[in-house]
């Protein structure tokens, strides 16, 4: 059985940071490629940044040089840092991995 389990969401001030994880089991993160999600109240689903097998990385243009998605193959965990945070920011973060999603973890941005 599959399972995500994100961790490390919470309440932030603007121009602060936060590192999310998503440890997975029943799925290997080095042979499968990984993206993190956000979804802001009455807004669609977004993705974030993700991560491919060979380790290549891919970010929303809203996130570039604030956002770094890196993997630790042998904690099967993948992980977010976000450094200056906005409220814009502020979502329901969500890991997926082929058709396997997580339960999300909230990060709230106060101005």
């Amino acid at each position: 059985q599959v399972q995500l389990v994100e961790s490390g969401g919470g309440l932030v001030q603007a121009g602060g940071s936060l590192r999310l994880s998503c440890a997975a089991s029943g799925i290997s993160f080095s042979i499968n490629a990984m993206g993190w999600y956000r979804q802001a109240p009455g807004k669609q689903r977004e993705l974030v940044a993700s991560i491919t097998r060979g380790g290549y990385t891919n970010y929303a243009d809203s996130v570039k040089g604030r956002f770094t998605i890196s993997r630790d193959g042998a904690k099967n965990t993948v992980y977010l840092q976000m450094n200056s945070l906005k409220p814009e920011d502020t979502a329901v973060y969500c890991c997926k991995s082929l058709q396997y999603w997580g339960k999300g973890t909230l990060v709230t941005v106060s101005s």
